[in-house]
C-alpha cells in the first residue's frame, strides 16, 4: 500500500482536496473520463460528510494492488438504508439525493460502512496496467533444478 494523502477536512478544504485528489490520481495513471469520474465520486463523498455529518471528516487516498482508493470517514449519525442502496435514480426534479447514486455508478467499486457512530465510504478505481504504479509487470520465467533431476526440468 502506498499512501498518497491523509487529512482531516471541513467545508473550507473541499475545493483544495478535490484538486489534490485529481493531481494524485492523474500521477497514478488515471486520465480522461475515468479520472473525472473518480474525482467526482470522491468529491460527492466529501460533500456528503460536510453536509450531513457535522461539517467535517477525515480523508485518506492510497494505492494498493493496482487500484486507487479513497476513504472518507465521518462521525455522523449514519446513512439511512434507502440512501445507501442507491439503486433508484433520483427524480430529475429533485435538487438533492444524487451523491450516493453517482458514487455507485462512477467507480469500479464502492463500499459503505455506516451506523450510528459514523460512516466510511471507500471508493475504488482500477489503475491502467501501463501506469506501473502498484501493478505488476510481466513475470520472468525462472528455471529451477530439483535434486535428482536435470537442470531446467521444472520451471516456475
Amino acid at each position: 500500500m502506498r499512501t498518497l494523502l491523509t487529512q482531516p477536512f471541513t467545508l473550507h478544504d473541499v475545493t483544495k482536496l478535490r484538486r489534490t485528489v485529481a493531481e494524485q490520481a492523474e500521477q497514478c495513471g488515471l486520465s480522461g473520463p475515468r479520472l473525472d469520474d473518480f474525482v467526482l465520486a470522491v468529491h460527492e463523498s466529501v460533500v456528503n460528510a460536510v453536509e450531513h455529518a457535522g461539517g467535517h471528516g477525515y480523508f485518506k487516498l492510497y494505492t494498493v494492488d493496482g487500484v486507487i482508493r479513497s476513504e472518507t470517514t465521518d462521525r455522523g449519525a449514519g446513512i439511512p438504508d434507502d440512501y445507501v442502496d442507491g439503486a433508484h435514480r433520483p427524480s430529475d426534479m429533485s435538487y438533492t439525493g444524487r451523491g450516493i447514486y453517482l458514487i455507485r455508478r462512477l467507480c469500479d467499486g464502492v463500499d459503505f460502512r455506516t451506523g450510528p457512530l459514523g460512516t466510511t465510504v471507500r471508493i475504488t478505481m482500477r489503475l491502467p496496467h501501463s501506469a506501473g504504479h502498484g501493478t505488476r509487470g510481466r513475470m520472468r520465467r525462472i528455471r529451477v533444478a530439483a535434486d535428482g533431476h536435470p537442470p531446467g526440468h521444472f520451471s516456475a
